[in-house]
Order: structure tokens, then C-alpha cells, then sequence
């Protein structure tokens, strides 16, 4: 990891509690605990936050428009003269000091300035061991609502392995996997290292069971995220010897070739459906029996409006995204020459003719992942007169060998005609294009760009 990330990298180490049996070593030490390591790629940009914060002490009993607030220790820790001065109670002359060693925190002006604000109160009545004046600490005024990560956060019996195992054999009916990780483990790790409001990508690239992808999507049903994420397990044949409940399971009840990659697929179709049930539509139903609750009620200030944000947010959580798409990774052709020691313009670097309909749409989400289309998004079939395109996002993708002059005539009338198409990239894959075809088409699209004043660019792409 040092090598990888650089020492300077490094973040810190958490525990987790993995079992809690007594000694299970000829030594006599029970090892209770694993390891996490925590690396940055850039520890300047990194900034963990644990847990909320427990704002039960902040109240707002004199109704202090800037909201909620707690008392304060209004002194530090260092400091010169001039934050070493008194302070006068004008209700009942109590004179105030910095505790010994201290200063205060705020210069004698800012102290006048947070008097007139209201930040600072003085008491009308004290103990005679009490400060005379309160320093509020307003809870829009923190910095974060939550507390910092601690070390030891997962030594709590709720992180063990037989939770993890717990949940499996409730989702799966089955024991497949030793010393998987429970899910709110994963899931408090993404919580910790992520925003909801962002698209954050999470990779695990040894998926196993599918832990971490059950952990995205439940968190992102709780808080409503967007966090996306990327599983990479390679289809490992399961020993029939070694785990044969595992190997039954997906050749008799999923019916497919026994491999560990079959369990991580079924585990996140499976988990999909729980947050689904058990999450998703439980909240929809409370949504809306709350605007059922609210139609009935006549006089209600604000009625309409607070109907019309239920609503709002029934329709984010009926648009949850649970799915996910599954990719293969696949041999290389063996005359795909990638770097040869010359290059020469008039050979092609592999046999074209070898690629199927299979490769023309992994190369299509290849092209459409660079050019920023999610992957969640399919792309829409266009007909130009019998040669099918495709399109998304302004970018129209020809694939295909065989586009005629007329196929670009049609292609000009579609852009002329319809109001929903506005391609304002069209991309061609070169191999299928003899070099006569695409100078017609770029020279055609440049001229009518031009005629029609708007910008539509040609790329040719290998």
C-alpha cells in the first residue's frame, strides 16, 4: 500500500471485531479483531466524518432568531494582552477573567459586537461560582454535523462475522462464503468517506458475496444518494468438495455455471428487492398517508405546497435506482497488433471482419462512457432509411458498414425535421467506412453545419 499510494498517504488503521469465542490458540491469545487500512490518494483532499453529532442539548428557549444554541466556553488555549481583559455583569456586577492559563477567545471589540448580535447574553442571576455571561454556540454555525471517525467504531458485536453470515443465509437460504463482512460495516465505511449529494463512485475489485454493492444502495435509500458503484469478481469456479451448499445452489437453484460470480449477481438482485420492500416502498407509504392526513384537514396554512414536496419526494423515491449492469471482460483479438514497431497507415491493426454484434456494443459503451452518457442511460436506435444509428446526450453513433449517400440524406432530413433530434457530435466508427465515404459525410455535415448555422462535428474514431 505504501508503494502504491506513497507513505505520506496514509491515513490511519481501524479495528473490527470479527468473533468474540474464547481462546482458540495452543497460546492461549484469542485475535477478536482484523485490520483496516485506510490510504488517501491525496491526504489533502481527504477529510473522514463519522457519525451525526447529538444535538439533544441545543434548545432555543429565548427564541433567538439564528435558531438553536448551547453554552459555550468562550476561552482558549492560547492567546496575547489584548484577550486578557475583564469582563462586567451590568445586571449584577459580576467581574469575569479567563480561567487561569487561558484567554479568551475573542478580542474586547468582538465581544462588544457578539453582546449587540446576541451571541453573548449576560445572566440576571448566577451562582457565585458561575461565569456571569453565556456564549452561545449556534448549531448552524458548526462546521460539520457530524463527529469525527473513531478507531475503534467497529469493535461493537454488531460489525462480527456472524452477523454478515447471519444476513447471507437470510438472503441467499445458504452458508457460502467464510468471514464475509456484515453490511452495515461496508455501509459505514461508504458513509464515512462519501456525500450523498454527489456522485461518488465506490470500487470494490474483490466483490466476493457483493457486501459493498448491498451497502450503496441501502444508503443511498435512506439519505436518498447517488452513489454509484463498480463490483469486480472473476467467475472462480466454486469446489463442489470444498463448498458444495455453494456449488448446489447456483447449479440446481440459479441454474447457471457454478461460479462465485453467479452469487455476487444474485446477492445484489436479491438485496434490490429487500431495500425495495423494506425500505423504498415503507417510506412511500408513509408519505403518503401523510398527504392523506393532510387533505383532511380544512384549514391548513401552506396546505398545497406541503402536498406538492410529498409528492416531490414520493416521485425521487419511486425513481431509486437499484439495477446494475454486468460486464465482461473478454480475450484480446490474437492479430490485434496495438503496438507495432511501425506503423503503417494502410493496414488495419486487426481483422475487422471478426468483430460481432456483441463487440459493437461493448465498443459503443466503451465510446459512450468516455463521451460522458451514463451508463444507466441506453442508447436510442435511430433509422436513416435501413442503416440503424444510434443515439444519446447530442452524440449519434454509426457503427455499421454499408452507409449509402442516401442513408446521409436521411440522416440530414431527421436533423431537418425532427425537434428531438439535435446530434451535435456524430461519431463514425472509421474500419467500417471506406475513406471516399467519410469525406462525403464530412465535407455533407460540414456544409449543412454552415448553411443552418449551428455546430455539429464529425469524428472519425479506431
Amino acid at each position: 500500500m505504501d508503494e502504491i499510494f506513497g507513505e505520506e498517504n496514509w491515513v490511519g488503521e481501524l479495528i473490527r471485531k470479527t468473533k468474540s469465542m474464547t481462546g482458540d490458540k495452543n497460546t492461549g491469545l484469542n485475535l477478536q479483531h482484523e485490520n483496516l487500512l485506510c490510504y488517501a490518494k491525496n491526504t489533502n483532499n481527504v477529510f473522514l466524518e463519522g457519525d451525526e453529532k447529538n444535538f439533544s442539548s441545543y434548545t432555543n428557549p429565548d427564541n433567538d432568531p439564528k435558531g438553536d444554541w448551547v453554552s459555550g466556553d468562550p476561552s482558549a488555549k492560547s492567546g496575547g494582552d489584548t484577550l486578557y481583559y475583564e469582563v462586567v455583569n451590568p445586571f449584577t456586577g459580576k467581574i469575569d477573567y479567563p480561567p487561569k492559563g487561558r484567554y479568551w477567545a475573542f478580542s474586547k471589540e468582538t465581544f462588544e459586537k457578539y453582546v449587540n448580535e446576541g451571541k453573548i447574553i449576560f445572566k440576571k442571576t448566577h451562582a457565585a461560582n458561575e461565569r456571569g455571561f453565556i456564549f452561545k454556540r449556534y448549531k448552524n454555525e458548526l462546521d460539520s454535523f457530524r463527529n469525527p471517525v473513531n478507531s475503534l467504531c467497529f469493535t461493537d458485536n454488531l460489525f462480527m462475522n456472524q452477523v454478515a453470515t447471519k444476513e447471507l443465509r437470510e438472503l441467499l437460504n445458504g452458508d457460502f462464503f467464510d468471514n464475509p463482512k456484515p453490511v452495515l460495516f461496508m455501509k459505514s465505511i461508504v458513509f464515512y468517506s462519501t456525500l450523498s449529494n454527489s456522485k461518488e463512485l465506490i470500487l470494490d475489485f474483490f466483490a466476493g458475496s457483493g457486501t459493498t454493492g448491498d451497502a450503496v444502495m441501502q444508503l443511498n435509500a435512506e439519505d436518498k444518494g447517488n452513489r454509484k458503484y463498480i463490483l469486480v469478481q472473476l467467475p472462480e469456479p466454486i469446489d463442489t468438495k470444498k463448498n458444495k451448499t455453494a456449488y448446489d445452489f447456483v447449479k440446481h437453484e440459479l441454474k447457471a455455471e457454478p461460479t462465485i460470480f453467479e452469487i455476487t449477481k444474485e446477492r445484489l438482485i436479491r438485496a434490490a428487492k429487500k431495500i425495495k420492500t423494506e425500505t423504498i416502498d415503507k417510506k412511500i407509504a408513509e408519505k403518503q398517508k401523510e398527504i392523506n392526513e393532510l387533505k383532511g384537514k380544512l384549514d391548513l396554512e401552506n396546505k398545497g405546497e406541503n402536498i406538492k414536496q410529498l409528492n416531490q419526494e414520493i416521485k425521487a423515491l419511486e425513481q431509486q435506482d437499484l439495477g446494475f449492469k454486468i460486464f465482461e471482460t473478454t480475450p484480446i483479438w490474437e492479430d490485434y497488433n496495438f503496438e507495432a514497431e511501425q506503423f503503417d497507415p494502410s493496414q488495419t491493426l486487426f481483422d475487422v471482419g471478426k468483430l460481432t454484434e456483441d463487440d459493437i456494443k461493448a465498443l459503443l459503451i466503451t465510446w459512450k462512457t468516455y463521451d460522458g452518457i451514463p451508463l444507466t442511460k441506453d442508447l436510442e436506435y435511430v433509422d436513416l432509411g435501413g442503416y440503424n444509428a444510434y443515439y444519446s446526450n447530442g452524440k449519434l453513433y454509426l457503427m455499421h458498414k454499408d452507409f449509402k449517400t442516401n442513408h446521409l440524406k436521411n440522416l440530414l432530413e431527421k436533423i431537418d425535421t425532427d425537434k428531438s433530434f439535435e446530434p451535435r457530435s456524430i461519431i463514425a466508427f472509421g474500419y467500417h467506412f471506406e475513406s471516399a465515404r467519410l469525406r462525403e459525410l464530412a465535407e455533407n455535415i460540414k456544409s449543412y453545419s454552415n448553411k443552418k448555422h449551428i455546430d455539429i462535428d464529425f469524428i472519425i474514431r479506431y
